[in-house]
């Protein structure tokens, strides 16, 4: 099974050799290196771009713009801030042009925390993300949905914000990618740069196909009764793990997608279980999950049997270092068990 960061780049060498990207630029993502996370390594049309976030998207635009489809990283979505007015540019482009100018262009970054990377190397950018309207923004769990995603995003005619979960990039996913061998290792030989001398070392790519997921379609990722957890990204998988280890019937929605979000699977969950947690690692202050709250609150009062409950990362100026205290500020498993069993005990 391949791992999220081998999915990404598996997607992206069939988005070279069938839909027409001709340029997959970035911090480090060229030879040797192939991306921080290895996300783009092997990769034919990759090169490494100057150290300068404004100068990447401004080119991006500017290629999209001419009819290019270009894949466009910046290395850690913590400097991604420095770029937002290009982000909106991007966004409202085929808006503001009456049409004229349409931007299939994609960006994606690493977000979120896990790594213990302290305060440049551990932020989300979700709920900032969400009100750069114009643009699609997603983000996946496992390696299927990476690959799926990515392809979508290649051909999506609207600037697609690809969020990468830093601390799952190297994580196995369950189901395989269509073309994939079977073999974890043999797909490492295949794809994976040897360490050391690379100069005259080019991947075999398998027989890729054309697999793709449909931007704002959330995932079931357990079917459930008696309460929802609507989650997405790296708090995905935890949220599984949490539920699966309780005793009640827990709904599970893995959004996938941030902006479209599947408004439509949230509503039914919600209409069947009467209860519902929102889950994600962004700040707790102007949440993106407070929006749902808030529309839930609108359109599905009769539905809800309880309050809807939040949880999120704490609203403190960065994310540590140390590992206890990153932990503190970020959700973790026990934290989704508690806010759980709090909703589950609710009589309402």
């Amino acid at each position: 099974m391949a791992n999220i960061a081998q999915a990404i780049r598996m997607a992206l060498h069939y988005g070279e050799e069938n839909l027409g990207v001709k340029e997959i630029f970035g911090e480090d993502v060229g030879p040797p290196l192939g991306g921080v996370f290895t996300a783009t390594q092997g990769l034919k049309t990759a090169w490494n771009a100057p150290l300068d976030e404004r100068g990447i998207i401004g080119a991006a635009i500017g290629l999209a713009w001419a009819g290019q489809r270009p894949v466009a990283e910046i290395q850690f979505v913590d400097y991604i801030f420095n770029v937002i007015d290009l982000l909106k540019i991007a966004g409202n482009s085929h808006w503001a042009s009456g049409g004229q100018f349409k931007a299939p262009m994609v960006i994606m970054s690493p977000t979120g925390s896990g790594i213990h990377g302290s305060i440049y190397h551990s932020h989300s950018f979700d709920t900032i993300a969400s009100k750069i309207h114009g643009m699609k923004v997603v983000c996946p769990s496992n390696a299927k949905d990476a690959y799926g995603l990515m392809i979508a995003a290649i051909k999506s005619e609207d600037p697609v914000l690809y969020l990468k979960p830093k601390v799952l990039l190297r994580a196995r996913g369950a189901e395989l990618i269509p073309g994939e061998p079977e073999d974890p290792k043999e797909l490492s030989k295949m794809i994976d740069a040897p360490v050391g001398d690379r100069s005259n070392w080019k991947p075999t790519w398998p027989d890729l196909t054309d697999y793709s997921v449909e931007i704002g379609k959330a995932r079931i990722a357990l079917d459930g009764n008696d309460v929802t957890v609507v989650t997405h990204g790296r708090m995905a998988p935890i949220c599984e793990r949490a539920a699966k280890a309780m005793e009640a019937s827990i709904e599970v929605i893995d959004l996938r997608s941030l902006i479209p979000y599947d408004w439509d699977a949230i509503k039914a969950s919600v209409k069947k279980t009467g209860k519902v947690i929102f889950i994600n690692e962004e700040t707790e202050i102007s949440n993106f999950g407070e929006h749902l709250i808030r529309r839930l609150i609108d359109e599905c009062w009769d539905d809800l049997k309880v309050r809807p409950r939040l949880l999120a990362g704490k609203a403190t100026p960065g994310v540590a270092l140390n590992p206890d205290l990153e932990n503190f500020t970020q959700p973790q498993k026990a934290d989704v068990e508690r806010i759980i069993n709090d909703a589950l005990s609710d009589k309402g």
